[in-house]
């Protein structure tokens, strides 16, 4: 098992942040809207270094998705913020009918997504929004796993043409990924070759991966691991490449198990390669207060769930 260290843990919204300011300074045409919460989605250094663009709409989510859309006509690059519940499902039909529709090239910009949201509980933690958005013609969805990936990922959309949804969190996690990467849209990441089974996480879920890899090698498991930063498009070819050597696939995501990673990549495989699979993702319900750590393990999006959906895949490809 390949060994990965890290120095400091770090929110993958201040990754978003420092790849705003960033791209604001690589690109003139590059401007943030708001939706009330600057200090949330870490646009304080953009402001302050670029002032006359940006803009502050209020608590009118619906209304900065138009706004957005309408930018775009005149050459500009919007990114939106807010939290990914307002993100998607409290504007859905503006994305659709002003966005996508359109095919406008708006980058639709979520922090505060799945459990790790914490104590406010079941109404702000969005598990819905990756199927929401990829059901979307022409919508591009990247989940990134750390502060250097979200940055990088947010540097490589104002480069990508088209709408696109760039979900990320509120805990700080491990941050592991080179700081000097090169992201490459629906392009997976292969952090370890195995040969027994293949896990493709994405998101928060991808350190804990990593973890249940480590542990699975002291029980005799070689575990694949695959980063899968971009949903949609999805890599396939990475994804059957490995599956095709390992014969099974745990997906871990912090997500509703319904229209998430997990059923992409099944879809996937019953049209390509019929494979045992397991899911490691929330199983179809709202979540509830309580700090990050504890929903992870009580909603089972940690290693040892992940461990324990490897033991069942493996055995299901034992019957084969």
């Amino acid at each position: 098992m390949k060994k990965y260290t890290y120095t400091e843990s770090k929110d993958t919204r201040s990754g978003f942040g420092a790849g705003l300011v960033e791209a604001g300074r690589q690109n003139e045409h590059v401007v943030a809207l708001c939706a009330d919460l600057i200090g949330s989605l870490k646009m304080n250094d953009f402001i302050k270094e670029f002032p006359e663009r940006f803009f502050q709409i209020g608590i009118a989510e619906a209304n900065m998705m138009g706004i957005a859309s309408g930018l775009t006509i005149g050459g500009k690059i919007p990114f939106t913020g807010t939290f990914a519940n307002f993100s998607t499902g409290r504007v859905y039909d503006q994305i659709r009918q002003s966005i996508a529709y359109s095919n406008k090239n708006v980058k639709i910009c979520a922090s505060h997504a799945g459990l790790t949201l914490g104590e406010d509980g079941a109404t702000h933690q969005m598990l819905e929004d990756i199927g929401l958005m990829k059901m979307l013609p022409g919508m591009t969805v990247i989940n990134p796993c750390d502060f250097n990936q979200t940055k990088a990922a947010a540097l490589a959309l104002v480069n990508h043409q088209g709408p696109a949804y760039l979900r990320f969190g509120r805990p700080v996690v491990p941050n592991f990924t080179p700081y000097d990467q090169v992201f490459e849209i629906g392009k997976a990441v292969m952090l370890n070759e195995g040969r027994d089974v293949t896990i493709i996480a994405t998101g928060h879920l991808v350190w804990e991966a990593i973890k249940a890899g480590e542990l699975l090698e002291r029980l005799g498991i070689d575990a694949e691991i695959i980063n899968i930063h971009t949903i949609k498009p999805l890599d396939a070819e990475a994804i059957l490449d490995s599956i095709k050597k390992t014969g099974c696939v745990v997906t871990a995501e912090e997500h509703n198990r319904f229209g998430g990673l997990g059923d992409s990549v099944a879809q996937l495989l019953v049209r390509e390669f019929p494979t045992p699979q397991e899911y490691v993702a929330v199983d179809d319900s709202f979540g509830e207060s309580g700090k990050p750590a504890q929903l992870m393990e009580k909603y089972g999006l940690n290693a040892e769930a992940i461990i324990i959906a490897v033991q069942k895949v493996l055995a299901r490809k034992e019957l084969q």
